[in-house]
């Protein structure tokens, strides 16, 4: 039995899990800054005590086969403000997650089609039977660009789904995950429930 190659091998595994740990790590405390730098957000830096994630887990990052959609209405995606925002459906995706084959739809915002800086920007709503026990109630998103699709397959990272606005305040239009994107599995990865007390917008 050859030692060397299989300590090699474990060496390597673990090497990997430490810097898809610290890849995560960093991830996340750009998402907190992000909280600080920005005068509308509705956290605070005295808040980000109260964010909560689970382990850095490389098994919820995976590859979709990505089916392009043509010719799609825009539609009103209903916000928890009981207003609506207009997207239309980009793209329907499909991929294997803890042994479960996952069908998911990818959208984009009518609104921000004609904007340089987001025009390419694509969303992820979803939830998931973590919901109103160990996440937010209202689901959680992924942020996604078109030119993140390569060969016709995309990554995602569910270590990096996050909570919406609303998971802290009142006061946002937050969209509600459709139906078509209601995943009947545990995604026991991304942000959890917050802890703090929940603001009220002036």
């Amino acid at each position: 039995m050859k030692i060397l190659p299989i300590l090699f091998l474990f060496f390597s595994l673990n090497s990997f899990a430490q810097s898809y740990s610290e890849q995560i790590a960093k991830h996340r405390e750009s998402y907190k800054q992000d909280f600080v730098k920005d005068n509308y957000a509705p956290l605070k830096e005295k808040d980000l005590d109260n964010l909560h994630f689970y382990d850095a887990d490389s098994n919820y990052k995976v590859e979709a086969t990505v089916e392009i959609l043509k010719n799609e209405k825009v539609f009103k995606m209903p916000t928890y403000d009981g207003t609506s925002k207009e997207f239309y459906r980009y793209a329907k995706i499909s991929f294997n997650l803890n042994g479960e084959s996952t069908k998911m739809t990818l959208y984009k915002s009518n609104a921000l089609a004609n904007n340089p800086a987001y025009k390419n920007l694509l969303f992820l709503p979803f939830t998931d039977q973590t919901n109103n026990k160990e996440t937010y109630g209202g689901g959680r998103y992924i942020d996604l660009n078109v030119n993140d699709i390569k060969k016709k397959a995309i990554e995602i990272d569910f270590n990096k789904a996050y909570n919406p606005y609303c998971a802290y305040s009142d006061g946002y239009r937050c969209p509600v995950p459709p139906e078509e994107n209601d995943l009947q599995i545990e995604i026991k990865a991304g942000e959890k429930l917050y802890s703090g007390e929940k603001k009220h917008k002036k």
